[in-house]
């Protein structure tokens, strides 16, 4: 994640992942894949939603990155294939050696503050032409949450959840200006 990694507890997101991966079939769906592309998973988690990427790829191959140890040892032990690398990357940091043809992340962004570096390095990843289809999934999901943490705040209790914004939901028209610029 951007300035710095964030650790995550891996088998308890594979419980509780499900509409992470749901969501993540209807993203693959958009990238129209022909099986032979390289593609960058950037923000891979354990690997399932990585996996289910392979399987469009019986020609291609993957690189999934993450920013979590944790995840990235549950990846690694589930992705036993010669076509994806795996790697443990801040992906506002990354550097690929050479570019993909198209870069998947499904609810991923909403946990990096600074998409302006985020968009410029997915950008650089991608060969002329490539292509970015991601889904943040988060966007209005978790207002009752902040609006609870608000009043719990504001009724004196627990001050050091004050200004708590664990992840940052960017709204269309900020991200539509990152993109292009």
């Amino acid at each position: 994640m951007a300035g710095g990694t964030r650790d995550w507890d891996a088998s308890t997101y594979d419980r509780v992942s499900t509409p992470q991966q749901a969501w993540a079939a209807a993203v693959i769906d958009r990238l129209g894949l022909q099986g032979d592309e390289t593609v960058l998973d950037a923000g891979c988690g354990t690997g399932r939603v990585t996996a289910l990427l392979l399987a469009r790829l019986p020609r291609g191959r993957v690189i999934a990155v993450d920013g979590s140890a944790a995840m990235v040892a549950e990846a690694r032990a589930l992705l036993d294939s010669e076509r994806v690398e795996v790697r443990l990357a801040d992906l506002t940091e990354l550097e690929l050696s050479e570019p993909v043809d198209a870069v998947f992340s499904n609810a991923v962004f909403h946990w990096i503050r600074d998409h302006g570096r985020l968009f410029r390095v997915l950008a650089a990843a991608l060969r002329p032409g490539g292509r970015l289809e991601a889904q943040c999934g988060g966007s209005g999901n978790v207002a009752s949450f902040y609006a609870a943490v608000a009043a719990v705040v504001a009724d004196g209790g627990f001050s050091e959840l004050e200004g708590f914004d664990p992840a940052h939901f960017a709204g269309a028209e900020e991200t539509e200006r990152l993109l292009e610029s």
